[in-house]
C-alpha cells in the first residue's frame, strides 16, 4: 500500500513515517520545511519520496497525492477554505482514505472531565477554529462518499524528537534540556494544571489503525491515555528519571490557559481498537534519557533547520 505523509518533517509525522516504513509500506512525504526539520528525515531520507513543497499550493498537492492509496495528513492548515482543496485533490486522485490531525484544543475550557465525542466545542483560538472546522470539512466528504476520513484529537503529545527550541514548544523537552543544563524551571501558575500526556508512540499507534481498519470512516476520535497529571507531578517524574533535582520559579498564571484536560478514549478504544501501550511514566523515562543523549544536537540542529 502507498501512504502520504503530509508535515513529515514535524514531531508526530516523522515517527509515522518510520513506522510506516517499519510496516514494510510505499511512503511518499511532503513538507516545505516552514516548521518542520530535515534532520527528523535524515535516517530514513534514502527509503522515502520526498516532495518538498507547501500543502496550500493546489499543484503541488495534486502531484503529491497521485497514486497515493492513503493519506495520514499530520501538516497543519493556515487555511481552512484550502483543506476543502486537498479533500478535492484526494478524491480527484482516487485516493482511499484521509487520516486528519485534529486536536483536543477543539474542547475549549470547559470544566467537564473527561472530554468526549459528543460534547460541545467550544474552540478559544483560531488554531483550535481551524482545527475543528477541517474536521467537518473531512466528515462531509466522508458523509457524501467522496474519500474515507477518521479524524483523531491528540492530547499533548510529548516523546524524543520533539523540538525543545520554538516559542510553541511543548513543556517536556524544555523542562528535560532546562534540568539537564540546571536552569530553573519557569512555570506559569502553582503547577496544579493538569493534561492527558500522551506518548508518542501511542499516538503511531492510533494513526496506523485509523488508516488501515476497515469500516471507520467518519469517526472522530479522542487520543490520550486517559489519565491526567500536573505539572508539579511531571517535573518530579522527568527530575527522576534524569536523576537531577529540578528547581523551579513559580510565576503568575497566564490568561487563557486551559486548567484542566483528560481524555475519554472510549470510542478509541472500540472502534478503532486503540490500546495505549506506553504508559506516562515509562513515556518520560524514554523521553528524559533520549534528550540526555541527543538534545545538545537538537538544539544545534534545529536552530539551522
Amino acid at each position: 500500500m502507498k501512504f502520504l505523509v503530509t508535515g513529515a518533517g514535524g514531531f508526530i509525522g516523522s515517527h509515522i513515517v518510520r513506522a510506516l516504513l517499519k510496516e514494510k509500506h510505499t511512503v511518499r512525504v511532503i513538507d516545505n520545511f516552514s516548521t518542520g526539520y530535515r534532520w527528523r528525515l535524515d535516517e530514513v531520507r534514502d527509503s522515502i519520496e520526498l516532495i518538498e513543497g507547501d500543502i496550500c499550493n493546489v499543484d503541488t498537492v495534486r502531484r503529491a497525492v497521485e497514486g497515493v492509496d492513503r493519506i495520514c495528513h499530520q501538516a497543519a492548515i493556515p487555511s481552512v477554505a484550502r483543506s476543502t482543496a486537498d479533500l478535492q485533490c484526494a478524491r480527484e486522485a482516487g485516493v482511499q482514505r484521509l487520516v486528519y490531525a485534529s486536536s483536543s484544543s477543539a474542547y475549549g475550557n470547559t470544566p467537564e472531565l473527561p472530554k468526549h465525542e459528543k460534547m460541545t466545542p467550544n474552540p478559544l483560538s483560531p488554531y483550535a477554529v481551524s482545527k475543528l472546522a477541517a474536521e467537518q470539512y473531512c466528515k462531509s466528504f466522508a458523509g457524501l462518499g467522496f474519500v474515507e476520513t477518521v479524524c483523531l484529537r491528540y492530547f499533548n503529545v510529548f516523546g524524543p524528537m520533539q523540538d525543545p527550541t520554538s516559542s510553541y514548544a511543548a513543556v517536556i523537552p524544555k523542562f528535560c534540556l532546562d534540568i539537564l543544563n540546571g536552569r530553573p524551571l519557569a512555570l506559569n501558575g502553582d503547577g496544579s494544571v493538569t493534561r492527558d500526556f500522551t506518548y508518542i508512540e501511542n499516538v503511531v499507534q492510533a494513526n496506523l489503525l485509523a488508516l488501515t481498519k476497515p469500516g471507520v470512516s467518519g469517526t472522530v476520535a479522542n487520543i490520550g491515555c486517559g489519565e491526567r497529571h500536573d505539572l508539579n507531578q511531571l517535573i518530579q517524574f522527568i527530575g527522576e528519571a534524569l536523576g537531577i533535582e529540578p528547581q523551579i520559579e513559580y510565576n503568575p498564571p497566564r490568561p487563557g490557559d486551559v486548567q484542566d484536560s483528560l481524555a475519554d478514549i472510549t470510542v478509541a478504544r472500540t472502534v478503532l481498537g486503540y490500546d495505549p501501550k506506553v504508559s506516562f511514566k515509562e513515556g518520560l523515562r524514554r523521553t528524559a534519557e533520549w534528550y540526555r543523549e541527543h538534545g545538545a544536537e537538537v538544539v544545534q540542529k534545529s536552530t539551522r533547520n
